[in-house]
């Protein structure tokens, strides 16, 4: 059994840089992501939606059960980041059957309403495509080199969404480019949009494998509405190419249930909790949580608990048991951008994977998904009365070597937050930092 050392070094107080002539692409990309080179100034987010020709039409509801309880703005806020921005966006690709015409249309989750864009091909299916989107700059202006791999994380926490919320399938591997001509986008109108995942809401299991394809031979859809063109600082381009690169893929689309999806559903709460909760979840509870993690989680990314208290461990399944003794909460705090609340909250479950050298494909799948089991697990913590609230960025967070495997493989990816009340230790650690890195930046509403 290893003892962490780690858990008790103090936070590193000052950002290392990585070194000039580093890494470059996408390599070098995650690695400065990952690294502590403190953000640089704000820039301008543009707009928190995207803005779309005419007043929009009323959700009907037939697709309010849908939207309205995952993606909608408000209460529940799903992925909603930095500001109360909303960098993912769905476009809805609606076949025949449905409550209102087919055709293409762009969803507000402001304002809860639709705005057409073009009419459907004459072979589309039955039911509704939501093809997944993230608009960069609402990230990256806060969160600079940092904010790429968050959106794929923010897609993650939609998908879980939507699956609570009673979609059916999803597409998390075809290329963005055939996903964006399904969705009807044209390249260079707009602030540019990534493609990223794709869920479908309607009969039988999932729809057959040529579904974005015929949506893509349909052609473009109306272009949203022209704005102020606001200018592209390096983060943001670097971010672009980044996203263009992990969402450029050679397979077919593919589509499949949602993995470890409870049953019943669960209804969706208040997405997170403000720090200051602490109170160490009772064992059994936390195996449950790992177990629902590992179910919905991607292929090569583990799972762990760091739970504090007295018997202070890192534990892992079976069981859960132990996996190192000591606590690792004051380190995770040095970890996740000097977030001081983390060092006191009850326990924190960490997925870990992505190594350093991963292709394209891996972390973009890595990424979506633990986001989408994250936010599944979320849920299921908030069922059983958990104080919750995803942590999405990391530094020098190399788990897997701290647990005594290779350095560069097992860097924790994401986390979640878990606490039974709110305790006064981890409200005395004061106000967040400014650039809190977590995937819900924003206080809940």
């Amino acid at each position: 059994m290893t003892h962490l050392s780690l858990g008790t070094s103090p936070p590193p107080t000052a950002p290392r840089t990585p070194a000039a002539g580093g890494p470059t692409g996408l390599r070098g990309a995650l690695a400065l992501a990952r690294s502590e080179r403190v953000p640089g100034p704000d820039f301008p987010a543009g707009p928190a939606v995207t803005a779309w020709p005419g007043e929009g039409i009323a959700v009907p509801t037939a697709l309010d059960a849908l939207l309205g309880a995952s993606l909608a703005g408000g209460r529940l806020r799903p992925a909603a980041s930095a500001g109360a921005l909303h960098p993912v966006n769905a476009h809805l690709l609606v076949g025949p059957g449905g409550r209102v015409p087919p055709g293409r249309y762009a969803y507000d989750p402001v304002a809860h309403r639709l705005h057409a864009r073009g009419g459907a091909p004459a072979d589309a299916p039955d039911g509704v495509v939501v093809v997944l989107t993230v608009t960069a700059r609402r990230t990256v202006s806060h969160y600079g080199h940092r904010a790429w791999p968050l959106l794929l994380l923010d897609t993650g926490h939609a998908l879980a969404a939507l699956a609570l919320a009673g979609a059916d399938a999803f597409c998390e591997d075809a290329d963005g480019r055939l996903l964006a001509a399904a969705a009807g986008l044209t390249k260079g109108a707009g602030e540019p949009e990534h493609a990223v995942a794709a869920v479908w809401s309607g009969p039988g299991d999932h729809p057959d494998a040529r579904t974005l394809t015929r949506w893509a031979a349909h052609g473009p859809g109306t272009p949203p509405s022209p704005g102020r063109r606001l200018p592209a600082p390096t983060d943001l381009r670097d971010a672009w190419k980044a996203l263009a690169e992990v969402t450029t893929a050679s397979a077919e689309e593919s589509w499949r249930g949602f993995p470890g999806l409870p049953r019943p559903l669960p209804r969706p709460r208040r997405r997170s909790t403000e720090p200051g909760f602490g109170g160490r979840p009772g064992h059994a509870v936390l195996g449950r949580l790992l177990r629902a993690a590992e179910r919905a989680g991607p292929e090569g990314v583990r799972w762990c608990v760091a739970a504090g208290g007295r018997d202070a461990a890192v534990l892992g399944l079976p069981g859960p048991h132990v996996l190192a003794t000591g606590d690792a909460r004051p380190t995770l705090a040095g970890w996740a951008a000097g977030q001081a609340w983390l060092g006191a909250t009850g326990a924190v479950l960490l997925a870990h994977g992505c190594p350093e050298d991963a292709s394209p494909a891996e972390i973009r799948h890595t990424h979506v998904r633990a986001g989408y089991a994250v936010g599944l697990t979320q849920v299921l913590a908030q069922e059983a009365g958990l104080a919750t609230r995803p942590v999405g960025s990391w530094q020098h967070a190399d788990l897997g070597a701290a647990l005594g495997g290779p350095p560069g493989r097992l860097p924790i990816l994401h986390a979640l937050a878990l606490g039974r009340h709110r305790s006064r230790e981890a409200s005395a650690v004061g106000p967040r930092p400014t650039r809190e890195p977590s995937v819900e930046g924003a206080p809940p509403s």
